[in-house]
């Protein structure tokens, strides 16, 4: 089977019958979708959290959805992170575009990245790699993944469990862009802090 013909059997049918297939194993099915897509980014995440919000229910499919992923970019992380000298990765740690979006999120940290991971079809296995890659700190990163994960997935669930609700309820759709900025004022603080963190550790260090 080659890759365009993979791609074609991921339709919301397929993945729908694929999780109750599996349904036996409980949550399990729906975890490792988004997971597995984190390594294989021509996966169409989208597709596997509306099939999650429809076979689990919202709030269940938005919650195993968002552990899949968190967990997929959380190992994608560590193992760029590890093994980032190695000579293939290390060719990419090289090329210019790569090293400028390094710079870039080491620079400004918590605050692009959330926005990046907020939108449905960012390539979130090259930002992945290329913060592996960086000098940006776990925690931080995880801050911008768990908190802008949080933000796409739900919407992703949202509209797929009741995609009319958009026009009809706009109160619903005005909840989701204040939960967007809640995060971002949150994360923001947070970051703030262990900024200050780092730079107190850094001065005793002295």
């Amino acid at each position: 089977m080659d890759l365009e013909t993979l791609k074609e059997w991921f339709t919301m049918e397929n993945i729908m019958e694929l999780i109750e297939h599996y349904r036996s194993f409980g949550p399990i099915p729906g975890i490792l979708l988004p997971m597995v897509e984190a390594f294989l980014p021509f996966l169409p995440l989208f597709l596997f959290v509306m099939a999650n919000a429809n076979a689990f229910g919202l709030w269940f499919g938005f919650l195993f959805s968002w552990i899949g992923a968190c967990l997929g970019a959380l190992l994608v992380f560590s193992l760029v992170r590890k093994y980032g000298q190695k000579r293939i990765l290390n060719f990419l740690k090289r090329h210019k575009k790569v090293e400028k979006l390094m710079s870039w999120v080491e620079d400004h940290g918590f605050g692009p990245l959330f926005l990046l991971l907020c939108f449905p079809f960012t390539p979130s296995a090259v930002v992945n790699i290329v913060a592996g890659l960086s000098k940006i700190s776990i925690a931080q990163y995880m801050l911008a993944v768990l908190t802008g994960k949080m933000v796409m997935i739900f919407t992703i669930s949202f509209v797929g469990y009741d995609i009319k609700s958009l026009i009809t309820q706009p109160v619903r759709t005005a909840i989701v862009a204040v939960v967007i900025l809640i995060l971002w004022l949150v994360g923001k603080r947070i970051e703030g802090r262990m900024n200050n963190h780092v730079s107190k550790e850094k001065q005793g260090g002295y």
